[in-house]
């Protein structure tokens, strides 16, 4: 029976790229490609793959967001981080939300072929330069989202993340389907909820929390 296969990263050479090695590999199946979180979303609802490659830096919706959001609703779906981000929190912040792995764009095909069929047996699985991490990752096995996100509904963290992007209301109501007043109701409800009072803070909140992660 092979292993399906659903791929998550806003770099459509990459991913392309990616989906054509991986058929070289018996077992496998690509299944679907999404390139942001909110795609992810709802690709993963529908196909229900065996595991979700994801990348944790995609827009609108990114992927440690996307990848709580995916396990709350299909469990039984094994994520593996696949980023070129090696910082600590990143790492955490993804098994925190559920992913069973981490491996880095920078690491051999072969290792990369090692951590699916890890991670779709249902075990962890690390990049090698990331194994110091496995006690940190064992102490916060329970981890959940920092209390300050726990205040925000899932819509509103959306939100969140597309204001520190840089989204004005117009571009956020139409990316997420919403009308602008909505937006706006979602804007004032997210800066009382954390005491804030400007666009700078909240885009502090987003990189301190995860939500926005900033270039290399």
């Amino acid at each position: 029976m092979k292993t399906t296969i659903l791929l998550a990263d806003d770099h459509l050479l990459f991913r392309h790229g990616l989906r054509a090695a991986l058929a070289t590999l018996p077992g496998l199946e690509v299944v679907g490609e999404a390139d942001d979180g909110a795609q992810a979303e709802t690709q993963a609802e529908e196909l229900k793959p065996g595991v979700l490659l994801m990348d944790i830096h995609m827009p609108g919706l990114n992927g440690t967001e996307a990848t709580r959001r995916i396990l709350r609703k299909n469990p039984r779906i094994k994520v593996l981080a696949l980023s070129m981000y090696a910082q600590k929190r990143y790492v955490l912040d993804m098994f925190a939300a559920g992913a069973r792995g981490f491996a880095l764009k920078s690491c051999s095909f072969e290792e990369l072929a090692e951590a699916i069929g890890a991670v779709a047996e249902g075990r962890t699985w690390l990049s090698p330069e990331l194994r110091h991490l496995e006690a940190d990752i064992l102490a916060q096995s329970a981890r959940s989202p920092g209390p300050a996100l726990t205040l925000l509904t899932p819509r509103e963290r959306e939100v969140v993340q597309l204001v520190a992007e840089g989204g004005t209301s117009k571009s956020i109501a139409e990316r997420l389907n919403l009308s602008e007043t909505t937006v706006e109701t979602h804007r004032r409800q997210i800066m009382r909820k954390l005491g804030l009072g400007s666009v700078a803070e909240l885009t502090q909140f987003a990189v301190r929390e995860g939500l926005l992660i900033l270039e290399p």
